[in-house]
């Protein structure tokens, strides 16, 4: 969840990150790179200077943006819609690249017709997810290519190596380098020697857990979204692959074949349930070891029972995480607390940031049940990005003469460099790690 609203943050922003040019298309289901190789800068595609085109106006779309999917929630979002904005990248010189590998993968699938088929790329869209035309839920690249032969045959692919908003790449960071703080072997989960088991708790467009699946090869991914409404959107309008849901009527007009053939067993990975989150974790039986929360409605408000230290759904939660390195990713739309002063009109403030009065509570209730947790600031947007883990893991190993903050920030900036080389990532975790960071007391 996000809002334009990164003018009226308190906190300053972070340095800008850095972009560069196009990737190979065909990159986006490789293996990541050796831990000793040579670094090599790779683009960004969903760095903050692209935020022009797809950010659309304060209040809605704005001029030049494309609706591409609209239909009313049952489920307190409201209207869901899509709208779609041209990109810029890749270039139309960098397209015959995954022409190649569109052809080469459809060779693969169908011998036969191997020299009929041709693939052509239509261009590639930044799609932007909204409730009621307002509040900005997510945003994804999606390729849009046919292919020459054969009936229904346009496909409607997302890029899973761009995340284009920087709260989800706060909590990818964050989340990413305190898992091997706790001794888990993340290079292990990433070329698939070791299973790793992932919960996504709100579903929006699907970028953060296409973005894992394609970066873990021994991913288990489920994903609970409770509204079908926002499901359908991921996959109509925002190349979300279908197989993946369980028990959702889609009238997406994609070839029965499109998953087989875009992703190459990505989507084999993920799993989207339609459900309540405080029901699916009390019924389900997996132990997971990093779990992703970022659930809110079309009023921009955190669910309490998702944070309420006494409920059921905070009990069970803590018993479905690993009880070593288990740890939880909670998104706060939220630059920080209500302030006692330097606000001309707390009710306004308020109304903007419905999150800001609970921040502190529901910090503390993520750290009752998981013995540690910190914060950081997410740069550009009024969102914080809550991590919780167990306590013993992460704090062991403490260096005297070292305060218990500064201890925690050097062991998670320690490790932010062999996780952008383990899963070749096109943006370095340290500048979101930094940024705004705070012990939960």
């Amino acid at each position: 969840m996000l809002r334009a609203a990164a003018a009226r943050c308190t906190r300053g922003a972070a340095r800008r990150l850095s972009s560069s040019a196009a990737a190979a298309a065909e990159t986006v289901a490789a293996s990541p790179a050796a831990a000793g190789a040579p670094k090599r800068p790779s683009l960004d595609e969903g760095d903050w200077s692209y935020h022009r085109e797809w950010w659309g106006e304060e209040d809605g779309p704005g001029e030049g943006a494309q609706t591409v999917f609209r239909r009313h929630s049952e489920c307190g979002n409201g209207v869901v819609s899509v709208s779609a904005y041209p990109a810029s990248h890749p270039a139309s010189e960098h397209w015959p690249a995954m022409e190649r590998w569109l052809q080469e993968r459809n060779a693969r699938l169908y011998p036969e017709s191997a020299g009929a088929d041709q693939f052509k790329i239509l261009g590639y869209q930044w799609r932007v997810m909204r409730f009621n035309d307002h509040t900005r839920q997510s945003t994804a690249k999606v390729m849009t290519c046919y292919r020459t032969s054969g009936q229904r045959s346009l496909f409607l692919m997302q890029q899973p190596h761009v995340l284009a908003v920087p709260y989800v790449k706060s909590m990818v960071s964050a989340a990413l380098t305190t898992l091997p703080c706790s001794s888990y072997d993340l290079p292990e989960a990433a070329s698939g020697q070791d299973n790793m088991k992932i919960l996504c708790i709100g579903h929006g467009g699907g970028s953060l857990p296409l973005f894992l699946a394609s970066k873990f090869r021994g991913a288990s991914i489920h994903i609970v979204e409770i509204d079908p409404v926002v499901a359908s959107a991921s996959i109509e309008a925002m190349g979300f692959p279908k197989s993946s849901v369980k028990d959702l009527s889609s009238e997406s007009m994609l070839p029965a074949d499109a998953d087989d053939l875009l992703w190459g067993g990505i989507h084999d990975r993920i799993s989207l349930h339609i459900a309540d989150a405080e029901d699916f974790i009390a019924s389900d039986s997996n132990q997971y070891d990093l779990v992703f929360i970022d659930a809110y409605n079309g009023d921009d408000i955190f669910p309490r029972k998702l944070w309420d230290a006494e409920g059921t759904f905070m009990k069970n939660l803590e018993k479905k995480v690993h009880p070593v390195h288990g740890t939880v990713v909670v998104n706060l739309h939220s630059d920080s607390e209500l302030p006692d002063s330097g606000v001309e009109s707390v009710a306004e403030f308020q109304s903007i940031l419905p999150m800001g009065k609970h921040v502190s509570r529901v910090c503390r209730a993520y750290k009752e049940h998981f013995g540690f947790a910190f914060t950081t600031a997410v740069p550009w947007l009024c969102n914080i990005t809550l991590v919780a883990c167990r306590d013993k893991a992460i704090a062991s190993g403490r260096r005297l003469g070292l305060s218990h903050r500064d201890f925690i920030l050097g062991k998670l900036l320690s490790k932010s460099d062999m996780v952008e080389r383990a899963l070749g990532l096109p943006f370095p975790c340290l500048a979101y790690i930094k940024n705004g960071f705070r012990l939960v007391e």
